[in-house]
């Protein structure tokens, strides 16, 4: 397999070439670094999260909107389906990086993870990527700065002219769109985390409402999870069997039924002191090739009804 980082710098020139048809901002810090503006002080779009969902896959999934309804509104759902889930998923789209540098916060996804290789998936997979480029997606509704930059650099090892940083609101199209796209990792995490080799996992592919866009993040966070564990669904093709599949989706955590409003407030909207269980799809399909096929979960449309105020 070819870096992920080389082939997400390759997406990442296509956001730069057509920045102006997605709504899409782009500048240079004075350390050399990249930022794209994917919904701070640009709308972007559905167009411009499809985009942002393939660089922080690493251009390894095929993404795509359609329309469907949730409790009998229309809205957009957002589908993702991958041939190479550990790397695209586990490896680059899942947000694993937590950045806190001179007050900054944000949740960093995307490939640069993979040059820092620390996360224990990258052991069980026995990935590390190798790129004098990098990119790293930042959820946060603050643009970057240069000490931001620098450090990505320095634990990427790269030089800062090299760090290219699309940064994304939750309370944006492009970054719900983003987040919409989440129901295979999610739920390709959940079996890793029981035990599961995420090298066993052929194809994953999975779906999830775009939730109607809020003025507050806080809410908006709630909201994109709230449209996977009651809303997504996934389905994965594996190679072999196992005793834990019924685990995988929402409706098998402690904290099912509860929208993410209230396990958000009561953990501070601290994600590391929630548990990682509670980060699940709402349906599951398990094609196990050469056996059974399992399904499990369902979606919990008056939850979602609540969540979006429809």
């Amino acid at each position: 397999m070819e870096s992920l980082n080389r082939m997400s710098i390759e997406l990442v020139d296509e956001a730069l070439d057509f920045a102006e048809e997605l709504d899409i901002g782009a500048y240079e810090l004075d350390n050399g670094a990249t930022v794209l503006d994917f919904g701070v002080d640009f709308d972007g779009g559905i167009e411009a999260g499809l985009l942002l969902t393939e660089i922080q896959t690493a251009g390894l999934a095929t993404v795509q909107s359609r329309i469907d309804s949730v409790a009998g509104v229309t809205l957009p759902h957002i589908e993702l389906s991958t041939d190479h889930p550990a790397l695209a998923l586990l490896c680059s789209q899942k947000a694993g990086w937590e950045i806190s540098v001179d007050g900054y916060e944000a949740l960093g996804s995307g490939p640069a993870r993979a040059l820092v290789a620390q996360e224990t998936e990258f052991q069980e997979l026995d990935y590390v990527d190798i790129f004098d480029l990098t990119v790293l997606a930042l959820e946060s509704d603050t643009l970057p700065s240069d000490s931001v930059a620098e450090h990505v650099a320095n634990l990427a090892d790269v030089d800062t002219s090299g760090v290219f940083l699309p940064t994304f609101p939750t309370a944006s199209v492009a970054g719900g769109v983003s987040l919409a796209a989440r129901a295979p990792e999610l739920a390709l995490f959940r079996l890793f985390e029981l035990g599961y080799d995420p090298s066993d996992v052929i194809t994953a592919s999975g779906t999830a409402p775009l939730p109607p866009i809020p003025a507050d993040e806080d809410i908006a966070i709630a909201r994109a999870n709230d449209a996977l564990a009651y809303g997504g669904k996934a389905h994965l093709v594996v190679r072999e069997d196992f005793d834990q599949f019924s685990e995988v989706p929402s409706s098998a955590t402690n904290e099912y039924g509860r929208p993410f409003e209230q396990i958000l407030e009561e953990a501070d909207w601290d994600f590391y002191a929630i548990d990682d269980d509670v980060f699940a799809p709402a349906d599951i399909t398990i094609d196990v090739v050469g056996g059974p096929t399992y399904s499990f979960g369902e979606p919990n449309e008056s939850i979602l009804q609540e969540s979006f105020e429809l």
